[in-house]
């Protein structure tokens, strides 16, 4: 693309009053860009004026503005133009800062147009360097959906994508469809008022999937092994419960590649790549929707409860057995124990939440219907009925037959044909001896992914995802940012396999998996990007020439975006990426890139910072500030007036995973003082858009800490803090603390050479 450039500066909202828009035109023009003004870019006016000079050839506009996050539409020229936002309002107009007795009003002038002229200059290197990306298009797209599981999540999302017009292969190991489903007794309400149990409907979503013609059923059947990407799966299936050469999961770190490469050792996926050549074709598929469900917790443990060694006790999945098989009669008296007490009082059962809650409710209400007398009592230490589950709970309260009280209980011991269970701490103030026919315990809900490699995925990090004890077991990538989807672009949970939910949202959750499913085989087709970043065009370019080898790439990509061919040289698959850039900042020899985002890129617009080497007062701080929470919270700050620091020079990044450690240096050798990574939080409670992102850049910069220590530069120079999207209250005084710090520590030595 022959570049013709155009350059605007707006000067409304503020801007025109708070900087110097001759000193804003006057950065542009060092860079051979003769910038236009307007009171409003984003009017019909204004872009009336852009779109005149797109008219006379220029294809590549430099809209120095508000963030690049609002008015995406407004600075939209075509898809054969390339625009570029320079934020002077959120980042200089609006941030500024108050007067103090250290910062008198001249001065906060003059750094704030200093700040806005800053950020022409990189807005005018970001677009000599951004070339019109190209998408990566496979040669074909399957646009059929492979559903592993004919539950109700399952059968529901097989139904959805078929009626939105999408073939489907339905897949399910055991005989029959239907799943848990076909042993209910009864359902939760669904309707007003919400009282009375309904009849399962699991039947007529059987026959409704088994009639339909977009939906090939394979019963009796099992996934071995998906390789591919989205939009180019290749599923291969086997009957239920065979074993096959391929079946075992695997996953192949680093050094046992390198063995495997320089034939130190057997290649332990052998077989299974003999099976592929040999069956190239397999079942073809876009993408794929994981509902296997779950299954119940294992309550051995608790011996005090008496579950190993004593029959009258079961669990509420073996309850809704015997109901479903007419098994309560003589059953008087039943007491649903919703926590295992003992130590841990204070606790429910692992992988209980709010439906084991209501399935005890509606079990009691079974003990009631099969026999007018009987009684029945909920001994819990916490009961969560969610939304109108929570008329249902009080309706319940109202039958006499029925007890509710807070207990601990500690022991369960056979009495004659039943039981007798021990409580303490009850609401009722004593401790209670209840004799009872039966004792069911709430057992939760433990997804199969926890328990099996129910996907078995043919890629280089493993046969399923990543860290699954991060979620214990549950196949999400995050349930705040990423509903539906996994760590494997194009693979999505619904149902029980995602999180525990009753069966109204486990309609509603395989509806969304469908519709996401459709997304990422479609995305595929068009050669964009998948959530977070939908619709992006680039795709990480490897020059292959100067590949060392070094598997970082395949390591650190938190979605399984790259194999190994071969030789063990990197393998992108383009349609798995999200576009994160993490492979780029992990790559000691730069070689992998965006058309708009690579590693030259970042590091001449920091290098495009204009860095005083006379003025101790005026320090230099880089900011790399992540795109997806730390950026809105720095654009919300300064539309709540909130100052920030004009010492410091913010850069957005895709996620803080891509931060290659040559722009740090870049920064340090360019005279800048200090340096800042603005991230997500990670841990636990991560909130990374990109999973891993934060937590890595944490890593490498231990390293360019002893970097900096060997050239005698503070490692206290370069820091990384954790920023929510929430946090931009706080953020302002984070920036100040790092700000007086660099302060404390002085000019970098380094300065004018």
């Amino acid at each position: 693309m022959d570049k013709k450039y155009g350059a605007y500066i707006c000067t409304g909202c503020g801007i025109g009053d708070a900087l110097d828009i001759e000193a804003l035109t006057g950065a542009a023009s060092e860079h051979g860009m003769e910038a236009k003004t307007h009171e409003a870019l984003c009017s019909a006016a204004g872009r009336e004026m852009i779109e005149a000079d797109k008219s006379e050839g220029v294809n590549t506009f430099i809209v120095c503005a508000c963030s690049r996050r609002v008015m995406q539409d407004e600075f939209n020229f075509g898809d054969d133009t390339i625009t570029v936002r320079g934020n002077i309002r959120e980042q200089a107009a609006w941030c500024k800062e108050q007067p103090t007795e250290a910062k008198s009003q001249e001065t906060i002038d003059e750094y704030t147009n200093e700040m806005g002229a800053d950020y022409v200059r990189i807005a005018c290197v970001q677009a000599k360097k951004t070339e019109l990306p190209e998408p990566y298009k496979l040669e074909t797209t399957s646009r059929e959906i492979l559903v592993m599981g004919g539950g109700l999540a399952g059968l529901t999302a097989a139904r959805e994508a078929s009626k939105a017009g999408y073939k489907v292969t339905l897949v399910e190991k055991a005989d029959v469809l239907g799943g848990k489903a076909l042993g209910w007794v009864k359902m939760f309400p669904t309707k007003a008022p919400y009282e009375d149990l309904e009849e399962p409907t699991i039947g007529a979503l059987v026959a409704e999937v088994e009639g339909d013609a977009n939906i090939t059923v394979k019963t009796a059947t099992e996934v071995a092994r998906i390789s591919g990407s989205p939009g180019d799966f290749n599923a291969t299936l086997k009957a239920a419960g065979t074993d096959s050469e391929w079946d075992a999961p695997f996953k192949v770190g680093v050094d046992t590649q390198d063995k495997i490469d320089k034939g130190q050792m057997e290649d332990p996926n052998a077989n299974f790549k003999h099976y592929m050549a040999d069956n190239p074709d397999g079942l073809k598929i876009g993408s794929v929707i994981l509902a296997t469900g779950w299954v119940p917790a294992d309550v051995s443990e608790y011996e005090h409860l008496g579950y190993t060694d004593n029959d009258k006790v079961v669990t509420n999945a073996e309850f809704e057995k015997m109901a479903k098989e007419g098994k309560l009669a003589g059953v008087n008296s039943v007491a649903f124990v919703m926590s295992p007490g003992g130590e841990e009082h204070d606790q429910d059962f692992p992988y209980a939440n709010s439906v084991t809650s209501m399935v005890a409710l509606k079990q009691a209400k079974y003990v009631r219907e099969n026999n007018a007398d009987a009684k029945a009592y909920v001994l819990y230490q916490h009961m969560r009925t969610p939304g109108n589950m929570e008329m249902f709970y009080k309706g319940i309260q109202q039958d006499d037959g029925i007890f509710f009280t807070k207990a601990t209980v500690t022991k369960v011991e056979a009495a004659g044909a039943g039981c007798t269970v021990t409580a303490k701490d009850t609401l009722l103030g004593e401790d209670l001896d209840l004799d009872v026919d039966l004792v069911v315990l709430a057992a939760g809900m433990v997804p199969t992914t926890k328990t099996a490699a129910t996907i078995n995925l043919a890629y280089r990090q493993g046969p399923g995802f990543l860290d699954l004890d991060l979620f214990d077991g549950y196949a999400d990538s995050h349930f705040i940012c990423f509903p539906y989807e996994t760590r494997r672009t194009g693979v999505y949970t619904c149902g029980g396999v995602r999180k525990a939910m009753p069966m109204d949202e486990a309609v509603d959750d395989a509806t969304g998996a469908a519709l996401k499913a459709i997304q990422a085989l479609e995305s595929a087709d068009r050669g964009v990007a998948v959530h977070p970043r939908s619709g992006d065009l680039t795709y990480p370019e490897f020059f292959m020439q100067r590949c060392t080898q070094c598997k970082r790439c395949t390591e650190e990509c938190p979605f399984g975006a790259i194999d190994d061919d071969e030789k063990g040289t990197p393998k992108p698959n383009p349609t798995r990426c999200r576009r994160c850039g993490t492979c780029m900042g992990a790559c000691p020899e730069r070689i992998i890139g965006f058309k708009d985002y690579n590693v030259d890129m970042i590091g001449s617009m920091i290098k495009a910072v204009e860095v005083p080497d006379d003025d101790e007062d005026k320090l230099r701080i880089l900011a790399l500030v992540c795109e997806n929470d730390a950026m809105p919270a720095l654009d919300m700050a300064a539309m709540r007036k909130h100052s920030l620091n004009s010492l410091i020079r913010f850069i957005p990044v895709r996620c803080l995973g891509s931060v290659n450690m040559s722009w740090i240096k870049d920064a340090m050798s360019s005279g800048m003082d200090g340096a800042i990574l603005l991230g997500c939080k990670y841990g636990d409670d991560y909130q990374c858009h990109f999973v891993k992102g934060s937590e890595i850049a944490n890593k490498r910069m231990d390293n360019i800490g002893e970097t900096l220590g060997q050239l005698g530069l503070e490692p206290e120079r370069c820091a990384m803090k954790q920023i929510a999207i929430t946090d931009y209250d706080t953020v302002p005084a984070i920036l100040d603390e790092f700000v007086e710090e660099i302060l404390a520590l002085g000019p970098n030595p380094f300065k004018g050479f």
